[in-house]
């Protein structure tokens, strides 16, 4: 019976890494808004060695439509500008010497409409890991059927396994709805 929770907590903490990972995924889609999250994950040479872009420079949010990034070196403005037009983010970065200024433009209904897909893609990824660790947790169950657990307690585990991946995939619903809807709010 130990064997059996624990499977259902390792279960159970693998479908939080999947809502975890579509959070995650779900923040780099731009809405229109400025954010530094689009900028997060971009890494830049700095002394020959990749560095976060946020360890070589301030990154803020201006106002609603405008990122500033401002490196503590000046010799950094360039390669920053290259990672950031390399990224294909679809802002172009203004360089005035000093800062970096990224406004973010408006979206277009077509793109809001790409974005809602990606944001659908992302959350479908994530329930396919929900089911996966679905999965594998039946796989336990199962073989501690044939090792000498009851059939009944057996089925009672599987099926509040599955209430589990009902209420992830549930909440993957959600957090993609809330999503689209940010993306298409004008």
């Amino acid at each position: 019976m130990e064997d059996i929770k624990q499977t259902m907590a390792e279960a159970r903490e693998h479908m939080d890494k999947a809502i975890d990972h579509l959070e995650h995924e779900l923040q780099k889609l731009r809405t229109g808004k400025a954010s530094t999250s689009i900028l997060q994950d971009m890494m830049v040479e700095y002394y020959g060695h990749p560095t976060p872009l946020h360890q070589v420079a301030n990154v803020q949010v201006s106002d609603a439509r405008t990122i500033v990034v401002q490196p503590w070196e000046k010799n950094m403005l360039g390669p920053i500008e290259r990672v950031i037009i390399n990224s294909n983010i679809g802002i172009t970065p203004a360089n005035d010497g000093e800062i970096i200024r990224l406004t973010v433009p408006a979206l277009t209904e077509e793109r809001r409409k790409d974005l809602v897909k990606m944001a659908k893609h992302a959350g479908e990824e994530s329930k396919v890991g929900v089911r996966n660790a679905r999965h594998k947790a039946l796989g336990h169950i199962k073989n501690a059927v044939k090792e000498g657990l009851a059939e009944d307690e057996g089925k009672r585990v599987e099926n509040e396994l599955q209430e589990l991946v009902n209420s992830y995939v549930d909440k993957i619903d959600k957090i993609v709805a809330k999503k689209d809807e940010e993306i298409m709010t004008v």
